[in-house]
């Protein structure tokens, strides 16, 4: 086995794979951008060193030998599934842990992979692969295939490079834009295209295998939940599926790791049909982020195989000793808007709270390198944790997560842990009723804003801020020289006047400006709310929560003040108020008429218009490239382009004016 093993990775599968290896006595050496300075994974590390770019093979590999590590661990993304960096690696005498070079080569071009499955029988998506890639043979492969016609690039997936194509008329344009988002993203624009399967769902399956010619499956994970084509919910095993087909699908992926002589883990990934044909994507020849739900039904350390693997060893198990058991499901909880079409949000973690994995019968994982007080950086992936939780079936599964998820704290930044909590309770997802559709199908019920909790919303807020400052009061009485001066009361004592208080709030709901009058009495307050009145007492109990009595209602709430921002969480509905001085105007709120603004950090490639341009509603104005992904700027309305206030190349943050439309 190895002493020490450089991870040349980051974030939560960094930390991850430095847990394994700590529990196999194993050192481990971090790597880490300016960017990651205080990261959690730098801070778990025996050992750690800066570099410039967790792209930059050269450097890495240079830290590897001056550390003393004997071995490198790609995690997944980065440089996991560069053929030309594993053969650096094993070039400077140090050990790749991960598939042979020649495998991940074969694997690395869609169009190779193809050519090698159809040869090894494994079934594959009618389709053009050539190496003819100017518009008119893309054009003629699309007819003869017929619409719907899926893009691919040929060097790289995570939905990069990826369009679904439903007529003619929108091909070129589709074309142009995956080659260049292919070409940011693996340096390769060559697209293939193949037959869009109708009503798909993602099923794929783990193999392992090692350098003694042993090769199992560890059963299968059904990804469908997907968007902009990247994952987000996960789960095995794939849920509704026949023995028989089970079967195939894993016959199918040891056909193709023995095809290209592989070894280690890799992720086999298949288009499964409502008719149960399923077809050959792509071979993942890395760990999978999705990878801990076949940990819970197996019991098993994926990690820990790779370490064993990559060392010489046999597999600890074979097939024959690899049952599972119960169901597992997995849930990335991201920096993300739902509502803003999941694009990519920013800031400081100003609170991260689970639950101890005691509370659920220690069947719930975590995996994350997240804290409090961390800053989400649009420079990576947007990922702050997975949350991963086993059943002795999906429904026990399924009750489990939205317990959890329901349970969870975070504030600071927006995520997706709203829609999270209402995909798992979906009563679709729940039958299983679910293909790589099912977020665009439910759209509506999964990425609405949420409803107002109305009154008590206000009502809770206001609670959570009286009882906080009788808090504060409380505690300078008791260090003041006379504690019994009516100064120091905590009961809102007026000489000659009434006992209340105004509290003005902007609801990020509604968009309004609303007053809350809070009277004083003996054990509590009675409050005026929009003409109304209700009584309200209660206080905190040992989590943090407020525990509320509302005209004799018992409310439970989770109320977070971040500045003058203040959040309400009841039962997973989520209310922003924002305390205002009585004073202030609303021109915070207001956004100038006309004008766009950017919605995610990023970087210009295309600016369709200039000044002086007419444009009619839905007409593209600019494409901005955030996390090797583009997004299209459309206009609002129709009218004339006043200015263009940035340049192809340049960088916006989230909120940036991009240009005025009058």
């Amino acid at each position: 086995m190895f002493s020490s093993v450089l991870i040349a990775n980051r974030g939560e599968i960094a930390v991850r794979i430095a847990g394994t290896a700590r529990a196999m006595g194993v050192r481990t050496v971090a790597v880490f951008s300016e960017h990651d300075a205080d990261a959690l994974h730098v801070e778990v590390a025996d050992q750690a060193y800066q570099i410039d770019d967790y792209l930059n093979a050269q450097a890495i590999i240079e830290v590897a030998l001056q550390s003393g590590a004997q071995a490198i661990h790609p995690g997944y993304g980065f440089l996991s599934e560069n053929a030309a960096f594993a053969a650096a690696v094993e070039d400077a005498g140090l050990t790749f842990i991960g598939p042979p070079v020649s495998a991940i080569d074969a694997m690395g071009s869609k169009v190779r992979a193809r050519r090698i499955m159809e040869a090894a029988d494994v079934p594959v998506v009618p389709g053009y692969h050539g190496a003819k890639q100017d518009l008119g043979t893309l054009k003629a492969g699309a007819k003869k295939i017929g619409y719907p016609v899926m893009i691919k690039a040929s060097a790289g997936g995570g939905g990069r490079g990826m369009r679904i194509v439903e007529k003619a008329a929108d091909l070129e344009a589709a074309i142009t834009s995956a080659k260049r988002e292919a070409k940011a993203a693996f340096g390769d624009a060559t697209l293939l295209l193949e037959k869009c399967v109708v009503g798909p769902r993602h099923v794929e399956v783990q193999v392992f295998a090692d350098s003694l010619g042993n090769v199992v499956s560890l059963s299968e994970r059904d990804c469908s939940i997907q968007r902009r084509h990247q994952k987000v919910l996960e789960e095995a095993p794939a849920p509704g599926l026949s023995p028989a087909l089970r079967q195939d699908l894993s016959a199918a992926a040891i056909a193709a790791a023995d095809a290209i002589g592989y070894v280690g883990a890799g992720t086999v990934e298949f288009l499964l049909g409502p008719d149960g044909a399923f077809y050959f994507m792509e071979m993942n020849t890395r760990l999978q982020v999705e990878h801990p739900v076949t940990e819970m039904i197996f019991g098993e350390d994926l990690v820990e195989w790779q370490l064993l693997v990559a060392a010489g060893h046999e597999l600890p198990r074979d097939q024959m000793e690899l049952i599972p058991s119960g169901h597992a499901l997995e849930a990335r909880l991201y920096a993300e808007d739902p509502s803003n079409d999941f694009l990519p949000t920013g800031g400081v973690i100003e609170r991260f709270r689970l639950r101890s994995n005691d509370d659920y019968g220690g069947a719930v994982r975590v995996d994350s390198a997240v804290r409090e007080g961390d800053a989400v950086s649009s420079h990576y992936d947007p990922m702050i944790a997975k949350v991963v939780v086993w059943g002795i079936d999906r429904e026990a599964a399924l009750s489990r997560m939205s317990m959890v998820l329901e349970d969870m704290e975070v504030a600071g930044v927006v995520t997706n842990l709203q829609f999270l909590r209402r995909a798992f309770a979906n009563p679709a997802f729940k039958k299983a009723r679910i293909d790589t559709g099912f977020i665009e199908r439910h759209h509506r019920q999964l990425c609405a804003q949420a409803k107002s909790l109305g009154s008590d919303a206000l009502a809770l807020a206001s609670l959570s801020i009286m009882l906080r400052r009788n808090e504060q009061v409380a505690a300078l009485a008791r260090t003041s020289t006379d504690p019994y001066s009516p100064w120091h009361s905590t009961v809102g004592w007026r000489m000659n006047g009434d006992n209340h208080h105004e509290l003005n709030f902007h609801n990020s709901t509604n968009n309004k400006t609303e007053t809350v009058c809070v009277h004083y009495r003996a054990n509590g307050f009675f409050l005026e709310i929009a003409g109304s009145t209700l009584s309200a007492s209660g206080g905190f109990d040992d989590e943090g929560s407020v525990v509320a009595f509302l005209d004799g209602r018992r409310l439970k709430a989770m109320v977070r003040h971040i500045g003058q921002e203040i959040v309400v969480d009841v039962l997973g509905q989520i209310e922003t108020l924002v305390l205002d001085d009585p004073a202030a105007s609303l021109e915070g709120h207001e956004q100038a008429a006309g004008s766009l603004t950017a919605p995610m950090p990023g970087r210009v490639v295309q600016v369709s218009v200039k000044a002086g341009d007419q444009v009619k509603i839905g007409d593209p104005l600019i494409v901005l490239e955030a996390m090797k992904m583009e997004h299209t700027i459309s206009a609002p309305a129709s009218g004339i382009v006043g200015e263009v206030f940035f340049a192809v190349d340049d960088r916006v943050e989230e909120g940036a004016l991009l240009l005025s439309l009058g």
